[in-house]
């Protein structure tokens, strides 16, 4: 990996300055610096991550979260109901979230990319960005003993396989397994046999961000192999601001100030400057530069540059909902690795001796369900008037949700999931499972801020109240009539031979509608997917985005945001793998535009 000092790197003339070396920010400074035409220098504000068993190892998952490589982001609630204190985890090491995310790889469907292009972002509809989704990945198809053991279903076709990040289906699942599915299908869920072709909704295996060759995590750092030395890494740089000078009656992004090991520094780019610092950062970075509401700058006292009033609105995130439940004793239970010692080290040395053992994938399974299935017609219909009479988000963006209230074939837009083990959660007699309902395309956004008088090492206020105002009064109601699913879930055989009974919150609470209504809105937490604080503007330029369909920030020359902040809408899909695609994309762009290719 090209990590250097602070020396090489102040003394080097860039081409590109890629502000995060992240997801996203790897993956494009990686192609800017493929063919060895350019010089990029990437700025990252963690360490290396890479060989920590927390990120490595597939069985580990989520252990690398509230540490040192976890930015270990707050929500602030907005003080009203339907506002919860929330932890958002985020990356801060060498391949961003990618590094400590849960691995899953999905993509949403044609409609989701299409609702993009329909905004007004011309070159982001499903057609065009499936060979960048391609580009990214190198698909490792199943055996066929596992295929037909499991219900696992693909099309070929719709897969990369050449690109730096590796993917596959796990070769095992749990007891819980087939139940679960037959479960599924007896509700009227079925098995989707191509889930990657353009439609998700459906019951299928999933998918994980895993190289089965090495059992470990394939995440972007795998991208740095593409480029030679002409790609300048600096780990431990915190970017303090773009800087900005004025050209033709505008600004001009000309390269960054940041601080490392306690001094500043400023180093230019000769062409562009790319943000890729992620849904949070990044619309923090382009309000410290002076780009943004200038209400809220002046009250941080920043000098207003560029009046661009949507930089951190526009907050979008999949809405989760956590059932625990009792679950039969007699299984395979991954809580047994917690509570006994003996058996967690030889299932460790097991695959410290030759990779094979539990640790070594990620089993795991999707049911993405339209509202058509989860909510009854009659309670479906009062909602769709309830959100028809939404004074935002923007028209377009609504007329695009209220459709889907009533699609019942082509988008997921509520994902259940189930697992074995709840973390050991109760103590050692117990054995339990977890049951998840996460909202997919919610009506309700949040902001993303600088506080008063910021600095860039100071966090941002990330204000979103799940079910705050009217469009979240709209997302509770979707969450709790699609509850009454999950019950329904609980109790349809064979599945019901898996789950005993609902352990927390009881099952009395689904009776109980008011109960059911707080467990809702106390329990709901991220499902660590946001999007959309630097958003493509689409037909409504400026006024109703950050940037525009080449990714270029209105108002500023030479400046891009590459990450999950660009998405105008939320999409049905765990949302790593539409990252990797936004950077393929992005840096493909870039070089057409800098007439490389």
């Amino acid at each position: 990996m090209q990590t250097v000092s602070i020396d090489d790197f102040t003394r080097q003339a860039f081409d590109f300055i890629v502000v995060g070396g992240g997801t996203a920010g790897l993956a494009v400074a990686s192609r800017l610096a493929q063919d060895g035409k350019f010089t990029v220098g990437v700025l990252e504000a963690g360490g290396v991550a890479t060989g920590r068993d927390e990120v490595e190892i597939p069985g580990f998952f989520g252990r690398a979260l509230q540490t040192d490589i976890d930015w270990k982001f707050e929500t602030t609630p907005p003080g009203t109901e339907g506002g919860v204190k929330d932890n958002w985890p985020r990356g801060k090491a060498l391949g961003g979230s990618s590094a400590i995310n849960y691995m899953g790889w999905t993509r949403a469907g044609r409609a989701d990319y299409d609702a993009w292009a329909q905004l007004g972002n011309a070159g982001w509809g499903w057609d065009d960005l499936l060979p960048f989704f391609k580009k990214s990945e190198t698909f490792h198809p199943p055996s066929s003993s596992a295929q037909d053991k499991f219900g696992i279903g693909y099309d070929i076709n719709t897969f990369g396989t050449s690109g730096p990040i590796h993917i596959s289906y796990a070769e095992d699942y749990s007891q819980a397994h087939q139940p679960w599915l037959k479960g599924l299908n007896s509700l009227g869920v079925e098995t989707n046999p191509a889930h990657f072709s353009g439609s998700n909704a459906g019951l299928w295996a999933n998918l994980s961000s895993v190289n089965p060759r090495t059992k470990t995590r394939s995440f972007a750092t795998e991208y740095c192999s593409l480029a030679g030395s002409n790609l300048c890494i600096l780990t431990e740089a915190l970017v303090e601001e773009i800087v900005l000078g004025k050209a033709d009656g505008g600004y001009v992004a000309s390269g960054v100030r940041f601080t490392h090991n306690g001094q500043e520094y400023t180093v230019s780019a000769s062409r562009e400057v790319i943000l890729s610092a992620g849904t949070v950062k990044s619309p923090q970075l382009l309000e410290l530069s002076g780009v943004g509401n200038p209400e809220i700058l002046s009250r941080a006292g920043i000098d207003v540059k560029v009046d661009s009033p949507m930089v951190g609105e526009n907050l979008q995130e999949h809405k989760a909902l956590i059932f625990i439940v009792d679950v039969d004793p007699e299984l395979d239970n991954p809580d047994e690795l917690i509570l006994d010692a003996e058996r967690a080290a030889a299932v460790r040395e097991q695959y410290a001796r030759d990779k094979s053992g539990p640790l070594g994938e990620i089993p795991s399974s999707y049911a993405m369900v339209p509202f058509t299935t989860t909510i009854q017609q009659d309670a479906l219909e009062k909602i769709y008037s309830q959100a028809h009479a939404l004074a935002e988000p923007s028209p377009a963006k609504k007329a695009i949700l209220e459709q889907r209230l009533r699609d019942p074939d082509n988008i997921g837009l509520v994902e259940y999931f189930f697992k074995l083990g709840a973390g050991a959660f109760g103590g050692k007699d117990s054995r339990h499972g977890i049951l998840a309902q996460i909202l997919q395309q919610p009506f309700a956004a949040g902001s993303i801020h600088v506080q008063p008088k910021s600095a860039a090492k100071e966090d941002p206020v990330i204000e979103i109240g799940y079910y705050h105002g009217p469009a979240g009064d709209v997302d509770l109601e979707l969450m709790l009539q699609s509850t009454r699913f999950a019950r329904s879930i609980m109790l349809a055989p064979p599945f019901n031979s898996v789950v005993k009974q609902p352990f927390l919150p009881p099952a009395s609470v689904f009776e109980d509608d008011e109960q059911l209504k707080q467990v809702v809105l106390n329990g709901t937490r991220a499902a660590l997917h946001a999007v959309g604080t630097c958003s493509m503007g689409g037909d409504a330029g400026i006024g109703g985005g950050v940037v525009n369909e080449r990714l270029q920030v209105y108002g500023v020359q030479r400046l891009r945001v590459a990450d999950a902040s660009v998405m105008p809408l939320q999409i049905s899909a765990h949302i790593q793998a539409t990252v990797y695609a936004i950077a393929e994309k992005a840096a493909h762009m870039i070089l057409e535009d800098v007439g490389a290719q």
